[in-house]
């Protein structure tokens, strides 16, 4: 067994994440600065998980956030309700008005092509999400009372404040107690931590919550900002990564935090917006686990790819407990989703299997 793992029929959930969900606007093809129009999507880096596992594997999943309870927030709840995940621990906060006070985060996106790369740009200052605080979820009931097979969360919700990073590690802790495989994507992002003490705050939380992680997800940016290991090597393409120095890192990284009971990355070589090399590996006890590579992938949009591994590992590891599964149908998963437009899965179970048995695009009818 390659981790321990709740039994289904004693658990409400297969799988909750803690974590913001905005309102995604995408101009399509176009820019943010020239558009007239956006198609509108949620999206957040620890709900995509979720929601992944609930459209393209069928897994019951919940969702804790915050949002402002006005037309915006509304509008974010119908597409999580549209993507089967359980809204029910939403925390739901007094609309001030005009957002003085609390508001619903929006995130701007550009997809990319060719030679211009992807955009993102957030407005989610005071946002109902980053003034979670301890005390505000009941963890107890949720680990303990409904019972939970994995909970996720990641470093984009531990740096929105003081408070969420507070909130998050109380989260882990309880899920430990309770026997929940915990995961985190450290995610790091310097625009978020560069007015809350920058990079030696960022080590500092993100250590801290480590103590309590099974599986560990991020790149090797994510490793050596967030917990301070360093991975040499280039990192222009898939082929040129040097995977040997990424594994000293890791085998480092798992010195240190003995709890890690598994390490994982995607492999991403950009050669343009629109195509990337794209694969995928994984540490568990002591050996490496590597996916397929799927060399020159043609991007339609790349954000929610990482997530979209991160819940096809998840799904590996809750179907079948099996690390080799788990990286394949991680990097599957994540590479039709880098297909479609929006943050989360289009993607079907049958698709993903379909493609890791080696299946091509021709027409299907």
């Amino acid at each position: 067994m390659a981790l321990t793992l709740k039994d289904r029929s004693t658990c409400t959930f297969d799988q909750i994440s803690l974590g913001e969900i905005m309102l995604r606007l995408d101009p399509g093809e176009g820019r943010i600065r020239t558009a007239r129009h956006f198609s509108a999507w949620e999206g957040g880096g620890e709900y995509n998980t979720s929601r992944g596992l609930r459209k393209c594997f069928g897994y019951k999943t919940a969702v804790c956030t915050a949002l402002v309870d006005n037309e915006i927030g509304h509008l974010i709840e119908d597409c999580i309700m549209q993507g089967g995940v359980a809204t029910e621990f939403i925390q739901w906060r007094a609309d001030d008005g005009i957002g003085r006070h609390v508001r619903n985060g929006l995130n701007f996106t550009e997809r990319g092509f060719g030679v211009r790369g992807a955009v993102g740009n957030p407005d989610r200052g005071n946002t109902a999400a980053s003034q979670l605080k301890p005390g505000d979820i009941d963890w107890e009931h949720l680990f303990g009372s409904l019972g939970v097979r994995w909970f996720h969360t990641g470093g984009i919700f531990a740096a929105l404040s003081p408070t969420t990073a507070a909130l998050t590690l109380e989260a882990v802790k309880t899920a430990k107690q309770h026997g929940t495989v915990v995961s985190y994507d450290l995610n790091y992002r310097p625009s978020l931590w560069k007015t809350i003490g920058g990079l030696t705050k960022a080590r500092e939380v993100n250590r801290e919550i480590a103590r309590y992680v099974d599986v560990m997800l991020g790149n090797e940016e994510d490793f050596t900002a967030s917990l301070g290991f360093e991975v040499a090597g280039a990192h222009d393409t898939l082929a040129t990564i040097d995977t040997a120095a990424f594994k000293a890192m890791i085998a480092t990284a798992v010195r240190e935090f003995p709890n890690f009971k598994v390490a994982a990355t995607t492999l991403r070589g950009v050669r343009s917006a629109t195509v990337n090399d794209w694969g995928a590996i994984l540490w568990h006890d002591g050996a490496f686990y590597a996916s397929r590579d799927y060399p020159e992938l043609e991007i339609l949009d790349r954000v929610g790819g990482g997530d979209s591994f991160a819940s096809g590992l998840q799904f590996g590891f809750l179907e079948f407990n099996d690390p080799q599964q788990a990286v394949d149908y991680g990097a599957a998963h994540g590479a039709l989703v880098s297909t479609t437009p929006g943050d989360t899965s289009m993607a079907t179970r049958k698709e993903v299997e379909h493609l890791l048995a080696g299946g091509s695009a021709r027409v299907l009818r």
